[in-house]
Formats: structure tokens, sequence, C-alpha cells
């Protein structure tokens, strides 16, 4: 407030002095007046004057202003002219142009003025209040003004916005406003809200940002949008740089699949308008954020992996092919290109298989390498093409070999008819564009990087120099240019391609000192007091002279690591040598290359260093000066220990390879234990239908008993209870079986296990025992001992649940013994009971037969007494049909004694 009163006490009196009285009039019939339209009136006057006199204003109506958002908030139309005071206050972004002197001041007015009005936190919780009106005349004025407090003092109004309840929250609804101008502005809001603050950037990711802009990219166009597209992309990259929750949340939720329509750009590409280049750059660099060297490894892997499902990949090497591509969109394509397929074999092997729609049609790389080397193309694009093979190269052995073998004399096109990538590296590296020589011999080394076979092939490749003359090496090539005092970027570009040809190569070293020109060219350029300019081409000799004694394995006896150290010593001498070597780390450009990858230089005389070789030179440049102090007796002891270590590193490969066995044993035992513990729970319930079944047995039992002795058809639980009883044996038998099996897959179990315990205890025993002196070796051996301790514990975890198993199958046999067993009693009991059955049945029969043959001997005694005229009595008949009833209650207890 002091200097808000500062300016306006250094404002002349005047016409000013009226204006500040109106102000002040208003502001008072703001304050005072009861009638509603009264004080509208009074605020829209404001309005009119808040452009014009915006300090007098801001000091005298702000208060007022606020505490109508507050109190009037029935009313849309004071509400709105309210906001519209307060943003023409706030906001810079209308100022008319005034003396310069006084632009500064006016800035501000704007940060002073939004400090003033956030000092009370409850004036933004206000605000957002307000936004949550659908009322156009409300919301659209507070959205401005919000989106210019954010400006003002992005950092503070982003703190008091993510501590207000649901404040993220109701902005994000401004994006789905059906009113454009309101969206849109909500978009801009958005961009400033989410501008460096990754806390409100999840928040924003979560509630389904991404769904939201993405649409709203479709509806517009896509690449063909206007400069809504270009908004929406903006936040969608404050969103996802250097954020990795949000980037992982990009990917799981499939949003890189939505992204394949922006680059379908088409055959024609006739319609590049500035604004579609614009949207395009937005978009490349957007994929770009997805896969940026500096993201995690593995989150960077899974993105380049999904935008090649996708077709995203494929997509953008379409457009890296066409013809009629603006140049910077070539060129971010191209840097895109190289960063998707970087590290990713997937990828990498797609690029190799691209072809250029030409007749023939020739290799994508092909292509982009004659523009690298051409030097009528522009330095960008040649960047980016070197960049684009370096990405192509890294950690992919497999194109490394490629590229090689274009070289070697087998493989080599003798027709003529077509250049392969190698014969093009060849032509950059001798040609009379410095910039040429220096871009192919950094593209040669990346195919040597971490790759000792291809450095031994690259030995073998011959070089035609001239008619009548023998082809020489190109290794020996590399150190002619050298010696013919050439520029000092084709210089520095050959030396560090020979500084990684010959690094832990002891071959290739043999064979650069085998020419007897090299070392003495070597000592000249590291021993001469050069100028400023020449010291960067003398610590790359002192590297390269470093390299050849460290990986020097003494093949050469005039070249011997002991000689090389004296001539030095002789020459140079050693402090001078390292002062010499030193000049590479001090460059002023070496710490410019160490930071990315890509190959980014202002202009062609800033490139001078490769970002993989400051790795290399941090990596050696401590070892060498370790070497050069060394003494014979010390050499001599750290040859016997690297022969040691040799001999280490070949023991320790066999343990990696028998724990690679060992892992996939393990694997095997697991899933082993995975099928038994099926089979257990099978078994288990095998074992709990036996004991139901036993269960009904138990009750047919008891069912025969009770009815043994009734009529045949109650006999059918005999034969339901016959036919359960009659699937016992075959269960019976299909249990053995598995309990057979589960033994035999125990014993081999046991088997496995006992020869992995032997194996471990032969590995342990195996480790050699160093001496002190060897304790780089005890090192090395610690991790293959940590494995072997990891196997041991899971082994002793295997056997535990072997064991454990093998108790489960004791308890599960003896249940099964046990349900066997009362099978058996019952099945013995039933058996006795049938033949009991059997016998009653056939004496009920013979009982049934000779009471029949009675009643007939009785009925025919009876006839031939009436017809001997024998009366018979009353009684007779009776006593007969007493007999008969009688005999009729003996048959019904013999059946009843059939039963019981």
């Amino acid at each position: 407030m002091n200097f808000l009163r500062g300016v306006m006490g250094g404002q002349s009196a005047g016409p000013q002095h009226t204006e500040a009285e109106t102000i002040q009039k208003l502001c008072d019939r703001v304050a005072s007046s009861t009638l509603l339209d009264d004080r509208r009136n009074a605020v829209r006057a404001l309005k009119s004057l808040s452009k014009k006199y915006r300090l007098e204003v801001g000091i005298q109506a702000m208060e007022h202003l606020i505490h109508v958002l507050q109190t009037d908030r029935s009313d849309s139309e004071i509400i709105g002219y309210a906001l519209d005071t307060l943003y023409n206050i706030i906001s810079n972004d209308e100022e008319e142009e005034v003396e310069e002197n006084s632009t500064r001041q006016s800035e501000d007015l704007g940060s002073q003025f939004t400090e003033i009005f956030i000092k009370q936190q409850e004036n933004v919780t206000l605000l957002l209040s307000l936004l949550e009106e659908f009322d156009f005349h409300v919301r659209w004025p507070g959205v401005k003004l919000l989106t210019s407090l954010l400006k003002q003092l992005g950092p503070q109004v982003q703190q008091i916005i993510l501590v207000s309840p649901m404040g993220v929250s109701r902005l994000m609804d401004l994006l789905a406003d059906s009113r454009e101008v309101i969206r849109n502005d909500g978009v801009l809001l958005l961009q400033a809200l989410t501008r460096s603050n990754g806390a409100i950037q999840k928040i924003v990711a979560f509630e389904n940002a991404f769904e939201r802009l993405l649409d709203i990219i479709t509806e517009e166009g896509n690449s063909d949008g206007g400069i809504v597209v270009e908004d929406c992309l903006i936040l969608l990259q404050n969103l996802l740089k250097n954020n990795n929750s949000n980037q992982n949340f990009f990917k799981e939720g499939s949003y890189i699949q939505r992204m394949k329509p922006w680059f379908e750009v088409g055959d024609e590409n006739s319609g590049w308008s500035a604004q579609k280049v614009t949207n395009l750059h937005l978009m490349l660099q957007l994929v770009r954020v997805l896969v940026s060297p500096t993201n995690p490894p593995g989150a960077t892997s899974s993105c380049q992996k999904a935008m090649f499902q996708c077709g995203l990949l494929q997509q953008l090497c379409t457009i890296l092919m066409a013809t009629g591509v603006p140049a910077d969109i070539l060129t971010e394509t191209i840097n895109t290109v190289s960063e998707v397929i970087r590290g990713c074999q997937v990828n990498q092997d797609y690029f190799a298989s691209v072809n250029a729609p030409s007749n023939p049609p020739r290799p994508a790389i092909v292509v982009l390498l004659m523009s690298m080397v051409n030097e009528r193309q522009p330095f960008v694009l040649r960047c980016a093409v070197l960049y684009c093979f370096q990405c192509f190269l890294y950690k992919n052995q497999k194109g490394q070999g490629e590229i090689v073998s274009t070289l070697l004399p087998s493989t080599i096109d003798a027709t003529g008819n077509s250049v392969s990538a190698g014969q093009l590296l060849c032509g950059g590296l001798f040609s009379t564009d410095s910039l040429s020589n220096w871009c192919a011999a950094v593209a040669l080394a990346h195919a040597l990087q971490e790759n000792a076979t291809q450095k031994e092939q690259l030995l073998r490749v011959q070089l035609a120099t001239s008619i009548g003359n023998p082809p020489v090496s190109l290794l020996q090539q590399c150190t002619n240019i050298l010696s013919q005092g050439s520029k000092i970027q084709t210089r520095v570009g050959l030396l560090m391609l020979l500084c990684t040809w010959l690094s832990n190569c002891p071959i290739a070293v043999t064979h650069f000192l085998h020419n007897s020109a090299n070392v003495p060219f070597l000592t000249g350029q590291i021993a001469e007091n050069l100028g400023e300019e020449e010291q960067l081409v003398q610590g790359l000799c002192a590297l390269l002279l470093g390299i050849s004694i460290y990986f020097n394995d003494n093949s050469l006896e005039s070249y011997m690591k002991e000689k090389l150290k004296q001539l030095i010593e002789k020459r140079i001498g050693k402090e001078n040598f390292i002062e010499k070597l030193g000049f590479i780390s001090k460059h002023e450009l070496y710490s410019r290359a160490s930071q990315k990858p890509q190959p980014n230089f202002p202009s062609p005389e800033y490139m001078i260093f490769d970002h993989e070789f400051t790795k290399l030179v941090k990596e050696l440049e401590g070892v060498i000066t370790k070497a050069i102090y060394k003494s014979s007796e010390e050499d001599k002891k750290e040859e016997e220990v690297k022969k040691t270590l040799e001999q280490h590193d070949n023991i320790v490969t066999h343990y990696k390879n028998m724990i690679r066995e060992q892992d996939l044993q393990l694997e095997e035992l697991k899933q082993q234990i995975s099928t038994l513990k099926c089979q257990n729970e099978q078994l288990q319930t095998a074992v709990t239908q036996q004991a139901s079944q036993i269960q009904q047995q138990k009750d047919q039992y008891n069912l025969l008993k009770v009815q043994l002795g009734k009529d045949n058809q109650h006999q059918g639980p005999y034969n339901n209870g016959a036919q359960m009883n009659g699937i016992q044996p075959e269960e019976i038998s299909r249990l053995r079986e598995e309990i057979e099996e589960l033994k035999s897959n125990r014993e081999l179990l046991q088997t496995q296990l006992a020869e992995k315990d032997s194996l471990i205890e032969n590995l342990t025993k195996s480790i050699p025992v160093q001496g002190e002196n060897e304790s780089i070796i005890a090192s090395k051996t610690t991790d293959v001992e940590g494995r072997l301790s990891a196997l041991l514990q899971e082994t002793k975890e295997l056997k535990n649940e072997v064991k454990a198993l093998s108790e489960e199958r004791t308890a599960i046999k003896e249940q099964l013994d046990s349900s066997n067993s009362t099978i058996a009693i019952l099945q013995n009991e039933k058996d006795k009971l049938q033949l009991e059955v059997t016998y009653s049945k056939k004496e009920q029969d013979d009982l049934l037969v000779l009471l029949a043959d009675q009643d007939q001997k009785i009925l025919s005694f009876k006839n031939k007494l009436k017809d001997l005229g024998h009366p018979i009595e009353e009684e007779d008949e009776l006593e007969s049909g007493d007999q008969d009833d009688e005999d009729d209650e003996n048959e019904d207890g013999i059946k009843d004694q059939d039963h019981i």
C-alpha cells in the first residue's frame, strides 16, 4: 500500500483530481446505497473508469468490490461488473502504450493489487465459489480474473487453491462447459494453474483431464485445428513433463493410442498452415515427453512398446519418408523417432526395416545418412539425423553388426548399384567438409560402443586410396588424416573415434602401435606448447596414448607398457602429460555435451564433443593417470591380477550360467509344487466325497436291517446301494494311483533337491580364495555368493514346501486307509446280510411249497370224505378256516423273520 500511495502521490493534480473525486463518490454509492440499481450503476461506472484510471480505482474501490461479491451474489449483473472491474485493475494484458519509464510501474501494479487481493485467502475461495455459477456474465469474467491472478503470483495462488476444498475440481468443470469461449479460457486458466506444480498436475490428471483434452483436440480437427488445439497441447505438456506419475497414468489409460490420428497428415501435404505446423510441432514434443531419455528407463520402455503396438511409430516413419513436409517438422519428427526407438530392440528392428518410397527402395537409414553427410542440408537437420543414428545403435548390438558389416569386403555391393550405410560413413569421414568428418566419425564410434566384436571386425576394413597403390586399413587412414593437420573439428572427431575404437580392445591397440609413426606423432603433439585452440587436440592425443598404455597386452616388444611410460617421462614428463589429459574435461563445451544425449548445438563450431564420449573420458581419465604413475612391479602385479580377474570372470560366467540353469530348475520345481498343491486339493475333495459316501453306506446298512423281509419292490435301496458301492473300488483305485503318482513326484523332487544341494555345495567350494592383495576379486565374487545365498534360502523354502506336502499326503493316505477299512467292513456286513436274505428267501419258498402241498392234501381228503358220504362238521370247516388263518399268520411271521 505504501508503494501505491507513493505512485498516486507522485501524479500531477488537475483533471486526475476530478476523476479521483468521481471515483470516491462512486465508491461511497457502492458502500452506502440501499438500492441495488444504484449500487449496480455505480459499479458499472467504476468498470468504465478502471482501465484508464487503474491505480485510483484499485486503491479506492477494491475493498468495496470484494464486499459486493460477498453480499450481492443474487444479482449476476452487478457480480459480473465487479469481476470485470477487478480484472481490469489486476491484469496487465490490456495496458495501453504509455511512456517507457512508467511501463514497469504499470506491470508492478498488477502484482501489487494481486498481493492485496490474495492476502485474504477467503477472497480466492469466494472467487472459486463464483465459478460454480452457470451464468455467463459471472463465470466468464471470473475465469479471466483467476487466470490473471495466477499469471501475477502463480505459486501463492496455486497454494491457496490447493488447500481449498474441491478447489481444483471446480475448475475442471470449465472444460465441460458448452460455451466455447468459457471452455477455451478454462484451458488457459488450467495452463497457468498447472505450471510447475506437481501436486496440482496430479489432481488435474485424475480429474479426467486427459480424456477431456483429447476429446477437444479431436473435435477441433487434430493437427488441422486452430489455436484451441495448441492451448490443449500446451496444457498436456504441463501435465506430463517431468511428472512420472501422470506419464504412467497416461500410458495405463491407453491415451497413447489416441495420439496416432494426430500424425495422419495425408499424402498431398499441401495444407501446411502456420497453425498446423505449430500444432504438429507441439504434438511431436508431447510424444518426446513420454519417451525422454531423462525419464525412468522402465517408464520410457513401456511407452516405446505401446507406441509400436498402436502403430504410432509407423505413422511417424511415414511422415519421415514423406515429401513436402516442412523442414522444421521433418527435423522434429526425426528427433521424435530417435527417442521412440532409443534402446528399444523391437522399435530399432522395425526402423531398420523401413524403406523410403524411392525406385529402387532404399533403407530409411541410408536416406537419412545421405542428408547427414551432405553439407548443403540445414545444420539442425544434420544434427537430428546423427541423433537418430545414435539412438538406432544405442544398446543395439544387432544394429551395430549390420552397420559394420556393410564395410566388410564380403558384403560390399560390387556392382555399385546401391550405396550402403558404411560407404556413406566412410565418404563423410574423408570428405572436405569438417562437419561431415565429425558427424561420420561420431556415428561410426557409436557402431563400436561397448561392442568388442565389432571393434575387431572393423580392423578388417581396407580402403583403396588411389589407383596403383595398395589398400590401407581404415585405422591407418584415420591416423594418416590426423597427421596431415586438418581442421580442428575433423581431428577431434577422428581422435574420438580412435579412442572409442581402442578402449577395451587390446587387438586394436596392437594394430595401432604396429604403425611406427603413430606414437611419435602423439608424443610430438602432446609435448608442443600450442595455442589455446590446439589444447583440446593435445588432450585427446594424451587420452589416445594413455589408452594405448592401459589396454596394451605387451605383444609388441618395442611398445610395451613400460617402454611407452619411459617415453612419456623422457619426452613429455608425467606431470605435463596429466595436465594435458585434463584439458578435455576442463573444456567449456565438455559439460554441455555431458548433460543430454541429443547433439544440440547453436552452430557448427560448437559441435565438438559427443555425449557418449564424455562418459568414456570420465571412465578412463582416472585409471590412465594411475597407470602412468605405476612402477613396473605394480604393472606386473596388475597383470597377474588382470589374468586372475579374467579367470575369475570366466568362473563367474560359469556360475551365472549354472545359476541361470538352476533358476530354470527352480521354476520347474515351483510349477511341480503348484501342480502337487492342485492334486492335494483334489485329493482332499475326494476324501470329503469318500466321507459322504461312507455316511451313505452306513445309512444304507441301517436301512437294510429295517427292511429285511419285505417285498421285492422294497429292495430298490439294495440295488442303489450296490450301485453306489460298486463305484467305490474304482474311486479307491484312482485315489491309490494318485497317491502313487504323488509319491513318485515327491521322490523326484527330493532327488532334484539333493542334486541342487550338491551343486550349490560344489559351487560354494569352487569359489577361489584370494589373497590379501586381491580385494577386487573378492568384491566381484560378492554378487555370485549373494545369488548362491539366495538360492540356498529358496531351496530351503522349497524343502519346507515339499515336507509340508509330504505331511499332507501322509494325512490324506491315512484318511483314505481309514475310509477303505470302513468300506471293507461295511462290504463284509452287506455280503453277510445278502447271504442271510438269500437263505431266508429259500426257507420261505420251501415252507410255502410245503403249506401248499398240505392244503392240497387236506382239500383232497375232504373231497374224498364227501364222496364217501362222511359228514363234515362246521367245526371242521371252522377249524380248517382257522387253520388257514393260522397258516397265513405263520406265513407273515416267516416273512417278518426274513426281514429281521
